[in-house]
């Protein structure tokens, strides 16, 4: 390497950016340079930041700013900013934040690996350094977003829906299996997307079966599933392959007709409960995620307890929500934020309430149960486990007292539930 100074990447945002990362990280290492967690160690810090909301860009800025500030005093030498933020705004932050030695854009990887005097190894793209334990690893199948959603800069920062090549990913799923992944987490801007690019066809259920095949992986989860083109035969794959865990994530966003239109989401409130009422139909068990945005511009308040109604219908196992956020050179900019902030925030709070009750009503139906579980560390005085219905990081879990010995992190058992709250269960090992 040009600068032999110990190398810090700090990742923001989603689990596509840590994938990028991930795969960054790995670049540095095959380029024999040190890398370490924590940036006041390091002489070389990169920035992967996220540029999707409001929030997560101010949380991007400060952690540039706070870099350019620790470069001024003397304890860093080289400050790099990649990622969403930086594809979106480059010309600004490069006139505006003058400090950061080089800015690059989504997936740069030879640009940033060049910058600190390396070479890209190619044939090597597919391997990553997992930050995660390696036990439950993203696997991100596509980049880029074709849909118009009003709302959403994700096209303007990381372009048209590109499939990644099938064996590419059957062989990055293999290096993982090899590196004690057990379980893949299957991620994209749209998941059910996949393929289309390539053959015309969505085949995100060959994907998904071909994955089944690979030793040592056990569960396969799908997030980010778009709902208006949901396909028929993934609804069948997940029924019927034992290894592809029952559970959904769907961001639907709204219900209101009126809202969904202006959202642009190419979907009505009568096709999106035709859909989740086949797939709880087709998929029994089946564990349904999904998110909200409240205080869109043309939400009314109708719009608003309509949406409140549908939740209640449906009672979701798993549900976020964000509050509106006003993006420049999405199609809703024109619309204004004419919702004040905190009518926002009372609306999600609302939600919350709504889900916290459907949520603890659900658990206590797991009561004396049997769950297949994944653990995945030990915190204070449990073990932290996943059931099939847990994605990691964002949904519930199942603790299970520390006195049950024997218990390894990344492996799998059988636990009895014995309690409940609103969010998670609490168990022991299945006698």
């Amino acid at each position: 390497m040009k600068y032999k100074d110990k190398v810090s990447v700090i990742t923001l945002g989603c689990s596509k950016n840590t994938v990028d990362s991930e795969r960054l990280m790995n670049q540095i290492k095959l380029n024999n340079c040190e890398l370490v967690d924590d940036p006041d160690m390091a002489g070389i810090v990169i920035i992967n930041t996220c540029g999707f909301i409001e929030a997560a860009k101010q949380e991007s800025i400060d952690t540039i700013l706070n870099a350019v500030s620790l470069k001024k005093q003397g304890k860093i030498k080289k400050v790099i900013v990649a990622g969403c933020l930086s594809e979106r705004y480059m010309k600004d932050l490069e006139l505006e934040i003058l400090d950061v030695d080089r800015y690059f854009g989504t997936e740069d990887y030879e640009g940033i690996i060049k910058e600190l005097g390396g070479e890209l190894k190619y044939n090597l793209l597919g391997e990553r350094l997992l930050t995660s334990p390696a036990h439950s690893a993203y696997l991100k199948i596509s980049e880029g977003c074709d849909h118009p959603c009003s709302f959403c800069a994700i096209p303007i920062m990381r372009g048209k829906h590109k499939s990644k090549p099938l064996e590419d990913l059957l062989s990055e799923a293999r290096f993982l299996a090899s590196k004690g992944t057990r379980e893949l987490v299957i991620i994209a801007q749209d998941t059910t997307d996949y393929g289309v690019d390539i053959s015309g066809k969505r085949t995100i259920s060959t994907l998904l079966n071909l994955l089944s095949e690979i030793n040592g992986i056990e569960w396969i989860r799908l997030m980010y599933a778009y709902p208006s083109k949901f396909p028929d035969n993934l609804i069948d794959t997940i029924a019927s392959n034992p290894k592809i865990c029952k559970y959904v994530d769907i961001p639907l966003q709204h219900i209101s007709d009126a809202v969904l239109k202006s959202m642009r989401r190419g979907v009505t409130s009568k096709k999106t409960k035709e859909l989740l009422f086949k797939l709880r139909e087709r998929i029994p068990g089946l564990t349904i995620r999904t998110t909200f945005i409240t205080g869109y511009p043309n939400e009314s308040e109708k719009d608003f307890e309509d949406l409140c109604d549908f939740i209640k219908e449906i009672r979701f196992d798993r549900l976020g929500v964000f509050t509106y956020s006003i993006e420049e050179n999405t199609s809703s900019f024109i619309l204004g934020d004419p919702i004040p902030e905190k009518v926002k925030l009372e609306r999600k709070n609302k939600i919350m309430e709504i889900q916290k009750d459907i949520s603890a009503e659900i658990n206590n139906e797991f009561l004396g149960k049997t769950l297949h579980v994944l653990i995945d560390r030990i915190e204070g005085d449990y073990y932290i486990a996943r059931s099939y219905r847990d994605a990691p990081e964002v949904d519930c879990e199942v603790l299970i007292p520390v006195k049950n010995d024997n218990i390894k992190t990344g492996e799998f058992y059988a636990v009895e539930v014995y309690d409940s709250n609103e969010y998670d269960l609490f168990a022991e090992l299945a006698r």
